[in-house]
């Protein structure tokens, strides 16, 4: 059958059976919508615009630099 078979056939319906038709179909699409879980962006994908993560050198090059002026005495 097709679509449009379909809706001919339900213009043949009266009101009453219209309204129930409307009703039950309208019951059935709400289940589809809430059974279905949205599909979730994995981790990864959220980093992604992020770039490329620095490497260790880089980081233990960072490092360095930031402790290079730091004070050496004791407390």
């Amino acid at each position: 059958m097709t679509l449009q078979e379909i809706i001919n056939l339900a213009k043949q319906l009266s009101t009453v059976d219209k309204l129930r038709l409307i009703r039950q179909l309208a019951a059935d699409i709400k289940l589809e919508l809430v059974d279905k879980p949205l599909p979730r962006k994995s981790l990864w994908g959220l980093c992604a615009p992020l770039g490329q993560a620095p490497s260790a050198i880089e980081i233990d090059a960072a490092r360095a630099e930031e402790w290079a002026n730091f004070p050496q005495q004791d407390l």
